[in-house]
């Protein structure tokens, strides 16, 4: 059977505690766990059989379903709960004993499984960017990709530490939204040379007939030498700054600071530009982080190295925040790899975790929490903040390919509905780069308007 070790255990009793706001003990108990409110000993909760399958590495998982409103509980999400591990769940699956609950389950395994992603470790069915790919994902073929399947298991836990202990009164959450912006290209044109610039001009004039394009390029580049020409494209800045502002959120603004690969950006985070739009950005009370370039994410001295770059920026320029943290170039990912190599960087957090070719809830959840490594088997200082929709992934023909209709606004929408009702957090990538039309603009703004 598997055995959980000790530090796994307190891994999971700490997020047991964020969640539900008490500490708790869990302990093995024949072959299963017991789960303890630490200050009281009145009772438990037993998980009286873990399943092996949450502690290997393959999407090949048998899958069922509980109906938790037939059985007397909740669903959060008024449907019934995806199952994974098992085909075919005891009935009840949760009853009451003498003095304790008795859950038939491995909510704690799930856990453990989701949010570590275990399912991904030293898999080689990779795209082409060596990312693992949500069609490959178990979520994706058994259908919860969409469904914060460990938030939904957790509600249910919820009710039956209640009822185990009546006296508690659990933690109350609300939902949130964070918006982030990688800084992939800053400007069209600022930091192109000529070369580039005038075979730009070519494709605007001969391809595309555009002539605005075709005189705004060498005006762009010739009147941007000091700050980012209000006419440039991708100089989007102040405008999802005055967004932000508008509905009480802090934008995040992660920026490349490193050059591993043509894939990478096309300016330097010392550039007198770049350090004047950082300043600027700090003043407006909003957030700088790392977007660490596209080769590092199999390499933890790059990630440090560009970490410890953009901080000795952003101490030239006075620039303090309590967080520091940001998202791989091109969501490239190697678990647990990249995750220790962004704990050792000594970042804050990371909020790379979503699939690129489909949006959703990769870790199950659309809760920040704290990271474990279940190689070393060590709790981290870094958290993880699961990134649940890029707009690229939706509107991108190369990925879902929704466009700007309706379609595209219904799944954005859906997705930050179901953030709302298990009152999580909704955190949405919209590259500064990615205004190209007025439906971008229009779009963006309604999504983070707080009562949509």
């Amino acid at each position: 059977m598997p055995q959980f070790s000790t530090p796994a255990l307190n891994w999971l009793a700490s997020i047991l505690e964020e969640r539900f706001g008490f500490a708790f003990t869990l302990q093995p108990y024949q072959a299963g766990l017991k789960l303890s409110l630490s200050d009281c000993e009145q009772g438990f909760i037993l998980f009286p059989s873990l399943n092996s399958a949450f502690h290997e590495s393959h999407s090949d998982l048998p899958h069922s379903e509980w109906d938790a409103a037939q059985a007397g509980w909740l669903s959060v999400l008024e449907q019934p709960l995806p199952a994974l591990g098992v085909r075919e769940l005891p009935q009840p699956l949760i009853e009451q004993a003498a003095d304790h609950y008795v859950v038939h389950y491995d909510v704690l395994g799930l856990t453990y499984w989701m949010l570590n992603r275990v399912e991904e470790i030293d898999r080689t069915d990779l795209d082409n960017h060596g990312r693992f790919p949500a069609i490959h994902s178990h979520a994706y073929k058994h259908g919860y990709l969409e469904r914060p399947v460990v938030d939904e298991w957790l509600h249910v836990l919820g009710q039956v530490i209640q009822k185990q202990w009546p006296q508690v009164e659990l933690k109350q959450h609300e939902f949130s939204m964070k918006v982030s912006h990688d800084v992939d290209s800053p400007s069209l044109y600022q930091f192109k040379p000529w070369k580039t610039i005038i075979r730009m001009m070519a494709g605007h004039l001969l391809k595309r007939r555009d002539i605005k394009a075709f005189l705004q390029a060498p005006y762009i580049k010739l009147t941007s030498s000091k700050q980012l020409s209000q006419h440039d494209p991708h100089n989007t800045f102040e405008w999802l700054m005055d967004v932000s502002e508008k509905h009480g959120l802090q934008s995040a603004f992660y920026f490349i600071c490193g050059t591993t690969s043509k894939m990478d950006a096309d300016y330097q985070p010392e550039h007198p530009i770049i350090r004047q739009l950082m300043r600027r950005m700090h003043e407006r009370g909003h957030e700088i982080g790392l977007h660490p370039s596209y080769g590092t994410y199999q390499k933890p001295e790059l990630i440090k190295q560009e970490a410890d770059r953009l901080r000795a920026v952003m101490q030239k320029e006075g620039i303090k925040q309590n967080e520091f943290g940001g998202r791989m170039h091109y969501l490239r990912w190697q678990h647990p790899t990249t995750l220790q190599a962004w704990n050792d960087a000594g970042m804050t957090y990371d909020t790379t975790l979503s699939y690129a070719d489909r949006p959703g809830f990769r870790c199950g959840t659309c809760f920040e929490y704290p990271a474990f490594n279940t190689i070393t088997q060590q709790s981290l200082q870094i958290r993880i903040r699961p990134l649940i929709a890029m707009e690229c992934t939706i509107i991108a023909d190369r990925y879902m390919n929704l466009g700007y209709g309706k379609e595209a606004e219904n799944k954005f929408l859906e997705l930050k509905d179901t953030c709302r009702k298990v009152k999580g957090c909704f955190t949405l990538l919209w590259h500064n780069s990615h205004f190209n039309s007025q439906q971008d603009k229009d779009l963006y703004a309604k999504l983070v308007k707080e009562d949509v």
